[in-house]
Order: C-alpha cells, then sequence, then structure tokens
C-alpha cells in the first residue's frame, strides 16, 4: 500500500471511530433525557398500625382494576388477616355498588354524574367522597406498523364520531384522509372502543367527541387491555384506552386541540397540563361528613396515598399524583 492510500485509510478510520463517538453521545444523550417516571420523594413512607382485618371489597373501573389490585397485594403483605375481593366490570357499576353496601370502594376513571350523586345522597343523606389516586393519559393507539404520529382533536372526533361536534369538515374513515400514503391508501380505519359501562368511554365521549355520538362501527370491547390488544393485531386499527395499558404491539399518537402543538401522553405533558385527553382516576367511598371513616377503609387509603402507593401507580404504568395533591387527599380522611 502506498503512503497515499494508508493516510486515506487512516483518516477513514478516524472519520469511522469519530462518527461512533458521536452516535453514542448522542445515544446516552437521549436515554438520559428520557428519565423515569418517579415517586415525589416527599411523599411520606406508609406505618403499619394495629388492629387492622376483615373483609374489604371494591367494585367498578376495568381501567383501575389491575392497579387496585396490585395495591390490595401491597396491603395485605402488610395486614395478612385482611381480605379483599375486586370485581371490574366499569365505572357505572361503582355508584350502584356503594349504595347496596355491596363495595366499600367504587373505583371509577371517571368523575360520578350529578344523578348518580343524587341516589347516593338519597340513601345515605350526603354526598360520597370523591379521592383523586392518580394520573392518566387517555391514549389515542394505532398500531405499531402505522407511520402516523400525531392527530389534532378534531380528527379524532372524525375517526369516532358520527356528529363531528369539534367541526371537522369531512367524515375521517380510511387511513388515506389522514395523509398516509402508500400500501396505507383506501385502507379502511378499523375503530374500537370500550361499552358504554367503561369510565373511560365517557370520559373519551365527553372530551375527545364532544359529547357527541360514536360511529355505529365502533367495535365495543369489554376491557381496556381487550382495546389494545385488538389494535396490536389489527395493522389498520384505531382505538382508545389509558396510558397503563401500552404494549409493544401499539403506538400511541400525539395528539393536538385545533391548531395547537401535538403533546405526547406522557408525564410531563399531563402534569404540565398541555396534554389534552388527561385525567384523574378516582376512588369513591361512603364518608360522613365529621365522622370517622371505617377503620379499615382509612388504612387501605392511607396506603393507595403513600409513597409505596404511588410507587404501584407508576409500576401499573399510570402517572403519579403530585406531593401538594397526596396532603389535600389525606386531608379529606378526616
Amino acid at each position: 500500500m502506498n503512503t497515499i492510500s494508508k493516510k486515506k485509510g487512516n483518516q477513514m478510520n478516524r472519520l469511522k471511530k469519530t462518527m461512533l463517538t458521536i452516535s453514542l453521545f448522542a445515544l446516552l444523550a437521549n436515554v438520559s433525557m428520557a428519565q423515569p417516571v418517579k415517586v415525589d420523594e416527599k411523599i411520606p413512607k406508609y406505618k403499619k398500625t394495629t388492629g387492622i382485618k376483615g373483609n374489604l371489597n371494591s367494585i367498578g373501573s376495568d381501567t383501575i382494576l389491575n392497579m387496585m389490585t396490585l395495591w390490595a397485594e401491597g396491603f395485605q403483605t402488610i395486614y395478612p388477616d385482611v381480605k379483599i375481593q375486586i370485581e371490574g366490570k366499569g365505572s357505572s357499576t361503582a355508584p350502584p355498588a356503594l349504595i347496596e353496601g355491596t363495595a366499600q370502594i367504587g373505583p371509577m376513571s371517571r368523575k360520578m354524574k350529578s344523578k348518580e350523586i343524587d341516589a347516593f345522597e338519597e340513601k345515605y343523606g350526603f354526598e360520597p367522597l370523591e379521592l383523586s389516586t392518580a394520573m392518566d393519559a387517555l391514549a389515542v393507539y394505532v398500531n405499531k406498523s402505522n407511520p402516523i404520529e400525531g392527530m389534532t382533536i378534531p380528527q379524532v372526533d372524525a375517526v369516532f364520531s358520527k356528529t363531528r361536534k369539534h367541526g371537522y369538515k369531512d367524515d375521517i374513515s380510511t387511513w388515506e384522509q389522514l395523509d398516509l400514503k402508500g400500501v396505507w391508501n383506501n385502507k379502511p380505519i378499523s375503530i374500537y372502543g370500550r361499552n358504554s359501562a367503561s369510565g373511560t368511554y365517557g370520559f373519551f365521549k365527553d372530551e375527545a367527541l364532544k359529547k357527541g355520538d360514536y360511529k355505529d362501527e365502533v367495535k365495543e370491547q369489554p376491557g381496556s387491555a381487550s382495546v389494545v390488544q385488538s389494535v396490536s393485531s389489527d395493522k389498520y386499527g384505531i382505538g382508545y384506552s389509558g396510558i397503563g395499558y401500552k404494549t409493544s404491539g401499539v403506538k400511541a399518537v400525539s395528539i393536538a386541540e385545533e391548531g395547537g402543538k401535538y403533546y405526547a401522553p406522557n408525564s410531563d405533558n399531563v402534569n404540565s397540563g398541555n396534554y389534552p385527553l388527561s385525567r384523574f382516576l378516582y376512588l369513591y367511598v361512603a364518608k360522613k361528613p365529621n365522622k370517622e371513616i371505617d377503620p379499615l377503609v382509612k388504612e387501605f387509603l392511607k396506603y393507595v396515598f403513600s409513597y409505596e402507593g404511588q410507587q404501584v401507580v407508576v409500576k401499573d404504568g399510570y402517572l403519579p399524583l403530585q406531593y401538594e395533591v397526596v396532603g389535600e387527599q389525606l386531608q379529606k380522611l378526616n
């Protein structure tokens, strides 16, 4: 090899090493920027007490079912004499269960409606106690192979609703109408959603559809996991579900208000209020004003609002409460 060739070879090797270093630096920078969600260190850790035993029943939201199960497991580890039974058939099943006394805790992924509160008050003479337990980004999911990155709320409305109350000019029924090309041309959009017993169904209807009517083509699923599974199995599918149900088979698209910036469904955008479809997840209980709540129920709720309880929120893929919000919820128990 002549001198010129050697010099060129050495230059190319140095260039390759430099590019590799730059690529590794960029990768490390991206990793460091994608900080994991953490529980606020100021939230107090749970302190065990004595005399806690008995049966606890929870009936309500499917969205919170897994989180309730994890809370129950953690609580029962501390108090082995406690038995907890959990049913997740939809938020609309929580108010009747509380009214009939078949459950002491009613998980809901939406706020109680005024008629549900009225029915509760008619039975007990006071309103149910509402507790915010976690934050959720209600995500719009597409199949992992789908190249779409973002949608506006009016576009989401035009995909899922036949009334288009957000004012989008045309019905959206094919992926081409969302500017997808190639194999996506003229491919019909398969729409998946929840049934009317679900709080997620109600929240999405209120916020994304502006209280409009769902299309008749929406394939209603019995649970949040079923929606995500259906979209992951259907290349042309789209659906909505809590961010805690995200899997490797789907992609959560960024969402924008009309004319606004696109925001991904993550903790920063939810906590800042920028993500348009963020919400609290609730637990409702029967607590008479100025009266002590049942000790077993109170301790379970104190566990939910402890550092360990909020770690469960993160483990289940949802977003933990901020320290100040935890303090507000604990005050309600007194």
